[in-house]
């Protein structure tokens, strides 16, 4: 692909414009669905869709050549992403307030620095402890609405559910460090082992009468433009861009936009305490771009 700036930044603006609106569609998606049949219609729809784009592109025969060099391992990637990863973060959202859930889980990147020291052999410094303690914190002034002291929060259960899809998260891309394979192929791959699993969890924490036509279109618009097209766009906005710094930097317009997408669509009251707690996010992700610099940049994909 021929490096252009300009088109560069317009791939990474429709990516984060559409990461922008998922958490709205998350939280009116379970209004009709338990988290585990939007995970269901949401990862059937954006197989689909992958699976079209590697027809499209003359890269199918690649599924059956990754599948039989590395069986193991792609499972274990569709287990993470979207099998966990998704299903923790819907249970999350359907027990907070949206702008909890999803501010809390852009600290998935603070989780990351940490699982890197046992899996990857980075060392921890003083930059990373201060990333890591405003990030945190940042999380805690969200999740107790600004009361840190008296340690109040919605629901425990679903601030610890969104806690751990950070992990999870991470996990994914730590273990896609090791991925040499086309990154649309092997999504696609993780994406059809991991459909097993989540009929069985349908089955198993839920049902299959999925009747609400709201619930399958929110479902079908998460599976197109946040499992789907947003990562294939953000994709195509790094590989197009000449200098990518810039570029990564705009993943931070998401929460904020979101956040006014919360409270214009579904009427929801932004606590004072949420823009600050978020603002300490962003500003322990920034800490980490000091560091890491063009290689953190590269890696960093933003979510819901």
């Amino acid at each position: 692909m021929l490096k252009n700036q300009k088109r560069a930044y317009q791939y990474g603006l429709c990516a984060v414009a559409l990461w922008s609106t998922v958490a709205t569609a998350f939280k009116l998606s379970l209004r009709y669905f338990e988290p585990v049949q939007l995970l269901l219609v949401a990862a059937l729809t954006s197989t689909l869709a992958l699976g079209s784009l590697v027809i499209k592109q003359g890269k199918l025969p690649l599924l059956r050549q990754y599948l039989k060099e590395r069986p193991r391992y792609y499972l274990a990637l569709g287990t993470l992403n979207p099998f966990l990863y998704y299903l923790l973060l819907f249970k999350a959202y359907d027990l907070l307030p949206a702008q909890q859930a999803q501010t809390i889980n852009y600290t998935w990147a603070i989780s990351l620095s940490l699982l890197a020291v046992p899996f990857l052999g980075q060392k921890l410094r003083r930059r990373d402890g201060v990333a890591i303690l405003l990030g945190y914190f940042g999380a805690l002034v969200i999740a107790t609405k600004g009361d840190v002291l008296g340690l109040q929060f919605d629901s425990p259960l679903g601030v610890g559910l969104a806690l751990l899809s950070t992990l999870i998260w991470a996990s994914y891309w730590i273990l896609n460090t090791r991925n040499q394979g086309d990154p649309i192929v092997s999504l696609l791959l993780g994406f059809l082992l991991s459909l097993p699993l989540i009929l069985v969890a349908t089955w198993w924490l839920a049902d299959f009468q999925m009747t609400a036509w709201q619930g399958w279109a929110g479902a079908i618009y998460v599976g197109l433009f946040e499992m789907g097209f947003g990562f294939v766009l953000w994709l195509m906005a790094m590989r197009s861009a000449t200098d990518t710094a810039p570029l990564s930097n705009l993943i931070f317009i998401s929460p904020f936009a979101s956040l006014i997408l919360l409270n214009l669509l579904l009427g929801e009251e932004i606590h004072p305490a949420t823009p600050i707690g978020l603002a300490l996010i962003v500003i322990a992700l920034l800490v980490q771009q000091l560091k890491y610099g063009k290689r953190y940049r590269n890696q960093i994909t933003p979510d819901a």
